[in-house]
C-alpha cells in the first residue's frame, strides 16, 4: 500500500482547499473542483459537503483514480471509500480546521449525507514510461 511522504501530508494538510479531478471512464479528465481536505493520523480525507449527488464525488465513482493539488503538492490518487469507523475523527478535523465558517456549513459538511460520501486519499506511484 502506498502512503504519503511526510513532507506532503504536512503542505496538504495545511492547505485551505484542495482541488480534485476524477478520471472519466476512457481515461479523460473530468473537471476540476475545489473542496476542504482534512488529514486524519496518516490520511488524507475528503468528502462531498453536498452528499453522494455532487457531480464531482459521482464522477470519483467511475474509475476510482484522480489528481489533487493543495499545498504545493500535485499528485495521481486513487479514491478510497473510508471506513465508517473513521467518521468520527473526520468529523473533529473538519471541526477544528473550518470551525471559523459558518455553523451551517459545518453542519452539512459533518451531517450523514457527506459522511456517506468520506474517501482516503491514496498516493498513486508516478507511471513509467515503458
Amino acid at each position: 500500500m502506498t502512503t504519503w511522504p511526510n513532507d506532503e501530508l504536512a503542505r496538504i494538510e495545511h492547505a485551505e482547499e484542495l482541488r480534485v479531478v476524477s478520471l472519466r471512464r476512457d481515461g479523460s479528465p473530468g473537471s476540476w473542483r475545489t473542496i476542504w481536505v482534512v488529514r486524519v493520523g496518516d490520511d488524507i480525507c475528503v468528502r462531498s459537503v453536498n452528499g453522494p449527488t455532487a457531480a464531482w464525488y459521482r464522477g470519483t465513482r467511475a474509475r476510482l483514480q484522480g489528481r489533487i493539488q493543495a499545498g504545493g503538492v500535485d499528485k495521481d490518487v486513487t479514491f478510497v471509500d473510508a471506513d465508517p469507523a473513521l467518521n468520527d475523527e473526520v468529523d473533529a478535523a473538519y471541526r477544528a480546521k473550518y470551525g471559523h465558517y459558518a455553523a451551517d456549513i459545518i453542519k452539512a459538511i459533518t451531517g450523514p449525507e457527506a459522511n456517506s460520501t468520506t474517501m482516503r486519499l491514496l498516493p498513486r506511484p508516478a507511471e513509467s514510461a515503458a
